[in-house]
């Protein structure tokens, strides 16, 4: 058994049917370079490492390091609420918000999305998560509430004399007619270099509408591992953007499926590779019902030593009539040590559609590079202001208050990174 598995698996504390599901992960072990969803994300420095579990109790935080993110919020420090620093008093009526121990409290048969099980090899964190997940958020939303205030979800990691390691599962439930914002920040105080697996179940029922925005700025040495299914009944709206912006190693598998008639989703993101940080994002999107729509909108960009890796993978299933699927990942290759490893998927076994997608890599243009140089930019300025340009064309999905929180998280990271 490896470093990284014989150190998560001492943290096991649960039931038997939790013991089967590890015991199944650690008879596996890690994916290879021969496995297709990891052949460009190796895992051989990942499992040298060690772990401890995160401690019971959340940590320390300036109180300051939250000033620009409003209430209602919740408050995670290495992997464990804070009650001191959460502030769910502006919470409306129509939403409860609960963390997964208190909810575990009251007896695991009551969360029905914990059975879930994993199947695959290559599923190896998710299997992992099944077995070891002892805290996240359970937010569900009443039937036709509608939530103004955003609800802000805030993982702080701290860096301590160890290095720690949580496995968190969350559950986004949206009644019938309801609908919701999230924003998810997570943040470091110092050198960190904690692992973080994890699992994330949205369900949005008939007419649902979710809005969620994620900010990925965890630290230089941090590992972060997260897989979100989604599922979409008739008419239900996903609207989504994932900021990559930290950590040595991130992996986002976004996998959903759009079951109901009309069912939309709305999917954009920035990759940013800086430094020698290794960048994973796969998505799998699956459209099962008629007339269904996906929209999804990345780019990429690799400097210095840095990876990105893409995977956007379309499957419109037989009966899906109607389905119109649009998938655009563009890349900046801004460094000849860096790398960019893109692969679009499209699989169409329907009538009667409309499906697009693409992926390119490059460098700046040339032209423009020109251009602003001939009024008067130095090269590096020049190269900071279009790479920054490139950046932001993602972000307008949301509504023009979040998209303006979001620019400000994505020109932070790029002025730290040299880029604008």
């Amino acid at each position: 058994m490896s470093a990284l598995l014989d150190s998560l698996a001492s943290g096991f504390c649960g039931s038997d049917a939790r013991r089967a599901e590890l015991d199944a992960a650690l008879q596996a072990g890690l994916p290879g370079p021969r496995t297709e969803a990891w052949k460009y994300t190796s895992l051989r420095q990942l499992e040298r490492r060690s772990f401890r579990p995160a401690p019971l109790a959340a940590g320390d935080v300036d109180p300051a390091l939250l000033a620009d993110i409003p209430s209602p919020r919740l408050v995670f420090v290495n992997g464990r609420p804070s009650e001191a620093l959460s502030d769910l008093a502006a919470l409306p009526a129509g939403v409860q918000v609960q963390t997964l121990s208190s909810a575990l409290a009251g007896g695991e048969d009551a969360l029905r999305f914990l059975g879930r099980r994993f199947e695959r090899s290559d599923e190896i964190f998710a299997r992992l998560n099944a077995a070891l997940a002892d805290e996240g958020v359970l937010v569900r939303v009443d039937d036709n509430a509608q939530i103004e205030l955003p609800l802000q979800l805030v993982f702080v990691s701290v860096a301590g004399d160890t290095d720690l390691a949580w496995h968190h599962r969350h559950l986004i439930e949206l009644r019938a007619g309801a609908s919701l914002g999230v924003i998810e920040h997570h943040l470091h105080v110092g050198d960190v270099a904690h692992l973080g697996n994890t699992l994330v179940h949205v369900h949005l029922a008939q007419d649902a509408v979710l809005a969620h925005a994620r900010v990925q700025a965890d630290g230089v040495r941090a590992t972060t591992l997260l897989r979100t299914d989604a599922v979409l009944a008739r008419n239900a709206q996903y609207r989504r953007i994932d900021l990559e912006l930290g950590a040595a190693l991130s992996r986002h598998e976004l996998n959903v499926r759009l079951e109901g008639d009309n069912a939309q989703l709305t999917a954009n993101g920035v990759l940013l590779g800086n430094g020698r940080r290794h960048v994973d994002t796969r998505l799998g999107i699956d459209h099962i019902a008629r007339d269904t729509a996906s929209e999804m909108l990345w780019r990429g960009v690799a400097a210095n030593r840095s990876r990105v890796v893409f995977h956007g993978g379309i499957h419109i299933r037989e009966g899906a009539d109607g389905t119109d699927a649009n998938l655009s990942n563009k890349n900046l290759l801004l460094s000849a040590d860096a790398e960019i490893d893109t692969q679009p998927t499209l699989v169409i076994d329907a009538d009667e559609v409309k499906a697009a997608h693409g992926a390119t890599v490059g460098q700046l243009d040339a032209n423009a590079l020109f251009y602003l140089r001939s009024r008067g930019l130095p090269a590096d300025q020049a190269q900071q202001l279009l790479s920054a340009a490139f950046c932001h064309e993602p972000l307008k999905v949301l509504d023009a208050r979040l998209t303006e929180q979001l620019a400000r998280h994505l020109d932070r990271a790029l002025a730290q990174a040299g880029l604008a």
